[in-house]
C-alpha cells in the first residue's frame, strides 16, 4: 500500500511538471495567472504594471509590434498600449519633466512584453545577440525595461539617432563611434539622462534601457488586453 501511495505522489509530479514545461520550457517562475498576479499587488504595491499613456499623458507611443512595421514583419501586440512596473513607471514621469525643461519628449515603442512574445522572438530572429534569450527571460519580460528615444517638442520629430529602433546594425551599439559628432551628441544625451535617473542602458542598443531593481520583480506571461 505504501508503495502505491508513493507511485501516487510520484506521478502527480511528474504530471505537474508536464504540464509547467508545456507552458514554459525552461522551468522559469513566471506569473500567468491574473489572479495571481492581482495577489502580489496586495503584497507590493510597486508589483503593478501601470498603463503609462494614463500615468504620462504627454508621452508619445509608438507601439512598433502593434504593427507590422517591427523585424518580425507581424502584428505581436493586440493592443498598442505600454506597461511598466510603478516605480519605473515614477522614473519615467520625472525624465519627461527633465527633458520637458530642454525642449524634449520621449516617445515608447515598447515597455512590458509578455513571455510568449519573447519566446516568438527567439525563433524567429536571425541574429539573437538582438533578442532576449527565453531560458533566461527579458527585462521587458519583467515590466523593467523600456525601448525609446527623444522627440524635439517644437517640431514633434525624433531627434537623429545613431540607427532606426530594432536595427541589428553594429550603429546601434551606445558606444559605437563612427557617426557624426550631432548623432553621438543626441545619443549620448539621451543615455546619460536616462542612467542619471535610474536606468542603465545595454550593450548593443542604444534605445533599450534597463530599470536599476529589475531583480525584484517577476517574469510576467498576462496579456495587454487582461491588464
Amino acid at each position: 500500500m505504501k508503495n502505491i501511495f508513493v507511485i501516487f505522489l510520484l506521478s502527480l509530479c511528474l504530471n505537474s511538471c508536464a504540464q509547467k514545461n508545456a507552458q514554459n520550457p525552461y522551468g522559469l517562475k513566471i506569473i500567468n495567472d491574473y489572479k495571481t498576479y492581482k495577489a502580489d499587488l496586495k503584497k507590493n504595491p510597486n508589483n503593478e504594471l501601470i498603463d503609462l499613456k494614463k500615468a504620462i499623458p504627454s508621452v508619445v507611443l509608438d507601439i512598433r509590434y502593434a504593427t507590422k512595421n517591427n523585424f518580425m514583419q507581424q502584428v505581436m501586440y493586440a493592443q498598442a498600449k505600454a506597461f511598466a512596473r510603478k516605480p519605473v513607471v515614477e522614473q519615467l514621469k520625472k525624465i519627461q519633466s527633465i527633458l520637458k525643461k530642454k525642449g524634449y519628449g520621449l516617445k515608447i515603442f515598447d515597455a512590458y512584453r509578455p513571455y510568449d512574445i519573447t519566446l516568438a522572438f527567439w525563433e524567429k530572429a536571425s541574429d539573437k545577440n538582438f533578442v532576449a534569450n527565453p531560458a533566461k527571460g527579458s527585462k521587458h519580460n519583467r515590466g523593467c525595461a523600456v525601448d525609446l528615444t527623444i522627440i524635439d517638442l517644437k517640431t514633434g520629430k525624433d531627434v537623429p539617432m545613431p540607427t532606426p529602433y530594432d536595427s541589428f546594425e553594429e550603429a546601434a551599439a551606445p558606444h559605437y563611434n563612427k557617426l557624426p559628432a550631432e548623432i553621438i551628441k543626441n545619443r549620448d544625451f539621451l543615455i546619460a539622462t536616462m542612467q542619471a535617473n535610474g536606468f542603465k542602458v545595454i550593450y548593443n542598443e542604444w534605445w533599450h534601457f534597463d530599470f536599476n531593481g529589475w531583480q525584484n520583480y517577476d517574469l510576467m506571461d498576462i496579456a495587454f488586453e487582461k491588464l
